[in-house]
């Protein structure tokens, strides 16, 4: 009965384990990565140790329940075998018994065996009881596996959960090193913004100081209404010399004060605007900025050589919708697109030469002309796009100008201020950039912008500072919409620039950042 028992309770162990009882469920594990694990592992060795112990104990108890037992045979002094016999069951009639046992003259052992009845076979207990044990060590061998098969399958699921941990620690892995890399992107460009916006700290200070000075410009221009009312008033007690110098000098001041406000430094360029498409590839076209109030005539003038006639239109709007136009006939061909119109004359390059001409729209003759000396001429320092530009004269608030490269300059650009009632060159300036290099150029407020190129891709990135005597390089991004930029100059009374692109032309609008100082007032 003992061993009944302890086949029932490791039958009892192991269907235990098969209905899958967690033994190590308040074991505590923290990380989901063993608590998969162990559980299956658990399992196995339980298992495993409960076939050695079913395998000791059958071992052990079989040869008992089937009434075997050891012969023991040791030898005589005299040199032959003693046979001892342990007898298993007591009763004969239950089991196998050595009845007699002999030695032939061979030396052959001859034993007498008493087999016990057929009958008695069929009703022995052991035998009952090695059949019932056989029954159960064949359901534990089909529970077995049971358990195998599930063990099986629970170590597929745990090959399959570490697979899929192990790809999701890679990707952890891979999310946390780019997060470190958008970090320190992050960090770099927060740091370079900070650097860029750095140098601005002192202008923003300036600026505050500005907005001081204009209330200032505010109070005097009150002041100047004030002290007109009261001319008006007393118009009658001065003489009308003293009362039109009076006047004159308001007018500097205020002129002066607006020529302060209106200067700055070119900060952007907007979209082109597109006025018409009319002409060939190159040309220029332009307004009078000293045109008197109401006086909105517009200029235009096809080609780059070997041409005469310039168009009058009565205003921008006709200029727009219309041909109705009045032709004035130069007399000489001109050279170049560097012509501007400037308080009722047109000034231009004489073709193939270095005399810059006067002539006046009133008289509809030449008032003035001068030869540049040292200016390259006929294609010598044109700009990049050629087209005999070797020239450039240019009007700014300052005044009229002139652009143009020498041999003695290497052929870099020289910008000279001229007299526009004399055309006497006031003050020269050199610059260390190549003429031909330069794509277009335009003066504002006495600094020289020029363009990298005229085709394609252009932006404005050198700028020459007359009163300073210093340049810098730029970037100011500069939309050419057409593809080829034959003129380009800025108008001061429309804060414009002007410009012909591919017979097409066009304005733009710029931004200037203005710095007043109260030393300059």
């Amino acid at each position: 009965m003992q061993e009944m028992q302890t086949a029932s309770k490791l039958l009892s162990l192991i269907l235990l384990i098969l209905m899958g009882t967690e033994l190590t469920q308040n074991e505590g594990f923290c990380e989901t990565y063993k608590a998969a694990m162990s559980v299956p592992l658990l399992k196995i060795g339980v298992v495993l140790s409960t076939m050695a112990m079913i395998t000791n104990w059958m071992s052990q108890t079989l040869p008992s329940l089937v009434g075997l037992n050891t012969t023991k045979l040791t030898a005589a002094p005299g040199g032959s075998l003693d046979r001892s016999t342990g007898v298993l069951p007591a009763n004969p009639e239950e089991s196998w018994q050595v009845y007699s046992s002999a030695q032939d003259s061979e030396g052959r052992c001859i034993c007498t065996v008493v087999a016990p009845q057929q009958t008695m076979c069929s009703r022995d207990a052991r035998t009952k009881q090695l059949r019932q044990l056989l029954e159960k060590v064949q359901n534990m061998t089909q529970s077995i596996e049971v358990l195998d098969r599930r063990t099986q399958r629970d170590l597929q699921y745990v090959e399959k959960m570490e697979t899929q941990i192990r790809g999701l620690e890679t990707k952890f892995r891979q999310v946390e090193e780019s997060h470190k890399q958008n970090l320190a992107k992050q960090y770099k460009a927060i740091k370079a913004k900070m650097e860029e916006l750095r140098p601005l700290i002192p202008v923003l200070e300036e600026y505050k100081a500005d907005a001081k000075l204009v209330l200032q410009f505010k109070e005097e221009v009150q002041n100047l209404t004030s002290v007109l009312n009261e001319l008006q008033e007393e118009i009658g007690a001065y003489d009308y010399e003293e009362l039109q110098n009076r006047v004159s000098n308001l007018e500097e001041r205020l002129r002066a004060c607006m020529q302060k406000l209106a200067c700055g430094k070119l900060t952007g360029i907007s979209e082109p605007v597109t006025i018409r498409a009319s002409g060939s590839r190159f040309g220029s076209w332009m307004t009078d900025p000293l045109a008197p109030e109401g006086d909105n005539r517009v200029w235009y003038m096809d080609g780059y050589h070997n041409n005469r006639f310039v168009r009058e239109y009565k205003s921008m709007a006709d200029f727009m919708t219309s041909d109705n136009f009045t032709s004035h006939r130069l007399p000489h061909p001109w050279s170049g697109t560097g012509q501007v119109v400037y308080n009722g004359s047109i000034y231009f390059n004489k073709f193939q030469s270095h005399i810059i001409i006067k002539f006046d729209f009133k008289t509809s003759s030449i008032s003035k002309s001068r030869q540049l000396d040292y200016a390259g001429y006929n294609n010598m320092y044109h700009y990049a796009w050629g087209g005999h530009s070797d020239i450039d004269l240019m009007v700014d608030e300052g005044g009229l100008w002139a652009v143009y490269a020498t041999n003695q300059n290497a052929g870099n650009i020289v910008i000279s201020k001229l007299d526009p009632n004399t055309l006497q060159i006031l003050k020269s300036w050199t610059t260390n950039h190549p003429k031909r290099s330069a794509g277009e150029a335009f003066m504002i407020c006495g600094t020289l912008y020029v363009t990298n190129g005229y085709s394609g891709g252009t932006k404005v990135y050198y700028a020459f500072h007359t009163n300073s005597s210093t340049y810098e390089y730029i970037d100011i991004p500069f939309q050419n919409k057409y593809s080829h930029i034959s003129m380009l100059d800025y108008n001061p009374k429309d804060r414009a620039l002007y410009a012909w692109n591919n017979g097409h032309q066009v304005l733009y609008n710029v931004t200037l950042f203005h710095v007043i100082r109260s030393d300059e007032l």
